[in-house]
């Protein structure tokens, strides 16, 4: 088979795949302040659209990579796809929060297989420099999905209803599963060891002291991130009073951010050591959670800046706190990644949960839930360091 030949088509096949879930979660988010007051319901109910989503994303994808192993990966992948496609048509129906929590849940299910399977089809496929050349422009698209995501979604309210939200997410899983279908198996050696022996290697990592306190640690600075996306449409429809396009611009701004602080962290890992990034970065999520306690309030660019360089920190430290956590296994890396993104994915949903409470201002609470994170890790990080987890983190 000319590898050539087929990875013209399959690179922005790999890149639509991976980015199923920014699409899925944002594309929603401008319509849930108006959801809210169609049904009458608080955000903490109708943020279940979010968090249930979430929670099953990350449950699903503990199952998607082992069952890929033992049975290659078009299989689950066309079954994840068919599954989201319905699931989308489905969600489109919804006549109330029930029910498009229920089918937001099928929807994740799905996504998960896209997500998952994509980056093992990558290692299949391509080795080396080229991996990495492949992963970094994958990784530019993930970072442009959460950007455009909600802008999509705010043009569609704009002249449509919330349900064309769910139809055109169909439409783009429909696009996925066509890709696919024409895509041949990428796995050469399926294992063959039984299920069962798979689901045995998260027992492993579980026991794995160094790598569980790594993925709890960078979990927690993650959380803001989370926390944010799910207040944020509140914080800026209702409290600043935008609509729902503008809201789209300022979402988009802090996917910026994100963005910006990866692209930083590649230009800057050969000249400054990893582990001065990563406190750099923990110590900045602290920094811009102050800001936002205190001046915050002042207006929509008051809390967006502080709120972009809390993005930004969190944007330069993943790659190299990714890195080091792997660093931490031997074997397995497959499942260590799918757990760590397990964890990544079940604490963002704490982090949804809790900026949906009505415990204090909402701007209050996330601004709180950022500088406990941001203390937290900052603190854990500088313990690590003292016990000599990370010393092997700089190439």
């Amino acid at each position: 088979m000319d590898n050539s030949g087929k990875l013209k088509n399959i690179v922005p096949l790999l890149a639509l795949l991976t980015a199923f879930p920014a699409f899925s979660t944002d594309m929603i988010l401008p319509a849930i302040p108006s959801l809210a007051l169609l049904w009458n319901k608080p955000l903490s109910v109708v943020n279940l659209i979010l968090i249930g989503f979430f929670v099953t994303y990350g449950f699903s994808l503990l199952f998607y990579g082992p069952i890929s192993d033992r049975y290659g990966r078009k299989k689950p992948l066309i079954a994840g796809i068919v599954l989201y496609i319905i699931a989308s048509i489905l969600c489109a129906t919804a006549n109330g929060a029930t029910a498009l929590i229920i089918f937001r849940i099928m929807q994740a299910a799905g996504a998960a297989a896209s997500a998952s399977l994509s980056m093992a089809m990558t290692k299949d496929i391509f080795a080396g420099n080229e991996r990495q050349r492949i992963l970094a422009y994958i990784a530019v698209i993930m970072a442009l999905a959460p950007m455009f995501a909600p802008i999509v979604g705010g043009w569609i309210l704009a002249y449509l209803t919330w349900h064309w939200i769910f139809i055109a997410q169909g439409a783009m899983g429909l696009i996925g599963l066509l890709g696919v279908i024409r895509t041949p198996e990428t796995l050469k050696e399926p294992t063959i060891v039984p299920i069962s022996k798979v689901m045995n290697s998260y027992w492993g990592l579980l026991l794995n002291t160094n790598y569980i306190i790594m993925v709890l640690v960078m979990s927690v600075s993650l959380l803001p991130l989370y926390s944010f996306i799910a207040g944020s449409s509140a914080l800026y429809i209702n409290k600043f009073g935008m609509t729902e396009q503008t809201f789209s611009y300022f979402f988009a701004f802090n996917a910026l951010a994100l963005m910006a602080g990866s692209m930083s962290c590649l230009k800057l890992t050969d000249r400054i050591n990893p582990k001065h990034l990563m406190t750099a970065g923990f110590a900045g999520i602290a920094i811009g959670a102050a800001l936002i306690l205190t001046v915050g309030h002042y207006g929509p660019w008051a809390f967006a800046f502080p709120m972009a360089l809390i993005t930004y920190s969190i944007g330069i430290s993943r790659p190299p706190s990714n890195h080091l956590v792997l660093e931490q296994v031997h074997k397995d890396a497959g499942a260590a990644s799918s757990l760590l993104i397990f964890t990544y994915f079940t604490l963002g949903a704490v982090g949804m949960w809790l900026v949906s409470q009505e415990w204090m201002e909402r701007m209050q609470i996330l601004g709180t839930i950022t500088l406990v994170c941001g203390v937290i890790v900052f603190a854990a990080w500088m313990l690590l360091q003292k016990r000599g987890i990370g010393s092997e983190s700089h190439h």
